[in-house]
């Protein structure tokens, strides 16, 4: 039986490489051999944060970490979306095409497909050039692809000006399509990313890769249908293929059971904290991999998680600079660099998940039903905390005080709210039950994944 050989390639951050090793732990499920592409910076960062990959992976493995150049200085931050948009496309293409043809040279496996992170959909491009076929992979939401597709759309029928600015004459919201629910226009990514001159790159490099789409059938989307109806019947080419979750049920000792695809070490210790909690208990706290606070507000966040006086399981990442205000006194919680976010989820004890609204923690928390309480920080996730709130009715956002604060009053005051709300958790136990049945046998994203699978071995 023909064994595709599959070239997957994320963008550069920790929330659009997890969906993509997912994926990826899939294909080498049903007998695909995968080559997971990262950049060397990142390809560095995955193998330090897991001993185990170090030797885990030999050749005779079905995934293979590889990685080329991404273009950047020794000392150049990773983080800077700028940079990061404007060098990628400069730098990587051709990187792509000389890995590829080295691999082709050696003659140890032919590509014969290549998955794509949308962002990093101008790979279609190279794979074209050299007579290899391929697809992309949407890490976000189909609302988002759908929002990006439609840019120069927006441009033509003047929401946006040629800058990607709103146009003066902008009602506050727009419906992309009738189909679609209501969005904020003031909730457009580009134009929360802190600062106009990077929202302006990144839109520009995510529309550069749009113009790659024509050159693959397959868009594949990490969501479900039962989260974003209207979206997908407006765009019935994004297949949803989610929620695209590692499996923790699976005890074999393969190298596609372990955490891989991290930037950092997973600390372990939370789970049997969260034996020791009561049932639905504990608030989870986690912002992701790039939100930074100020200090005002990082001391408003520790003070209001001593507050409620519940216990907590608090992420905060090893980068982070802050101080903990001499107040805190921090004794009913336990705070971790970085955590297996899925088991911390699938836990019993968590009563609510305090979130930066990624789509990927949207994803986790909802698979779970577990009720959000939504602290968006950039880009799509002010969008995604609207999704949450407005249409699912899952979870509640955080009112700012008159200093752009969330006060440790208003976080108290959420979590109390939350908490005794019981609509918000039935209806969060039925979504759950909604969106995990859509991988299960006979779910529609399985149904999808499998149609893509077997026109792969075709």
């Amino acid at each position: 039986m023909n064994i595709p050989t599959v070239l997957a390639l994320p963008y550069p951050a920790q929330g659009h490489v997890n969906p993509m090793m997912t994926l990826s732990q899939k294909l080498v499920e049903h007998g695909c051999k995968v080559l997971f592409l990262n950049t060397d910076f990142n390809h560095k960062r995955m193998l330090s944060s897991v001993v185990e990959l170090q030797e885990g992976l030999d050749d005779e493995s079905l995934l293979k970490l590889v990685s080329i150049p991404d273009g950047l200085g020794p000392d150049d931050d990773r983080n800077d979306q700028r940079k990061l948009c404007e060098t990628i496309p400069r730098t990587m293409p051709a990187a792509l095409e000389k890995f590829i043809e080295d691999i082709h040279v050696k003659g140890d496996h032919r590509i014969s497909f290549i998955v794509a992170d949308l962002c990093m959909a101008w790979a279609l491009d190279v794979g074209a050039k050299l007579g290899i076929k391929g697809a992309v992979l949407c890490p976000g939401s189909a609302t988002l692809f759908a929002l990006l597709y439609n840019v120069p759309r927006l441009i033509h029928h003047g929401i946006i000006d040629s800058d990607y600015g709103l146009a003066l004459t902008t009602k506050k919201t727009m419906r992309i399509s009738p189909s679609m629910p209501e969005m904020d226009t003031r909730d457009f990514f580009w134009l929360n990313m802190g600062d106009p001159i990077i929202g302006n790159t990144v839109v520009d490099y995510l529309v550069h890769c749009t113009r790659s789409l024509h050159l693959t059938e397959w868009w594949l989307c990490n969501t479900t249908h039962e989260l974003e109806p209207g979206t997908l019947s407006y765009i019935p080419k994004i297949l949803p293929i989610g929620p695209l979750l590692r499996s923790h049920d699976n005890t074999s000792a393969s190298a596609t059971t372990k955490p891989m695809g991290m930037f950092w070490e997973e600390d372990l210790s939370c789970m049997s904290w969260l034996d020791q909690q009561p049932h639905r208990s504990v608030l989870y706290v986690a912002f992701g991999s790039f939100t930074l606070f100020n200090q005002t507000q990082f001391n408003e966040l520790a003070l209001g998680l001593d507050l409620t006086n519940r216990p907590f399981l608090w992420v905060v990442r090893q980068d982070n600079k802050m101080v903990y205000p001499n107040e805190f006194l921090g004794s009913k919680g336990k705070i971790v660099r970085w955590a297996p976010q899925q088991k911390v989820l699938s836990h019993p004890s968590i009563a609510c998940f305090v979130t930066h609204c990624g789509w990927n923690s949207i994803m986790e928390g909802l698979s779970n039903g577990v009720p959000l309480l939504c602290w968006p920080y950039f880009a799509d996730q002010l969008h995604n905390k609207t999704h949450i709130c407005d249409e699912l009715k899952v979870g509640l956002g955080f009112d700012s005080n008159e200093n752009g604060l969330v006060s440790c009053k208003e976080l108290k005051m959420k979590v109390d709210q939350l908490l005794n709300d019981d609509n918000i958790k039935s209806r969060s136990l039925g979504l759950k039950e909604k969106v995990v049945n859509s991988i299960t046998k006979g779910g529609r994203s399985l149904e999808n994944l499998n149609r893509f699978v077997k026109w792969l071995k075709e």
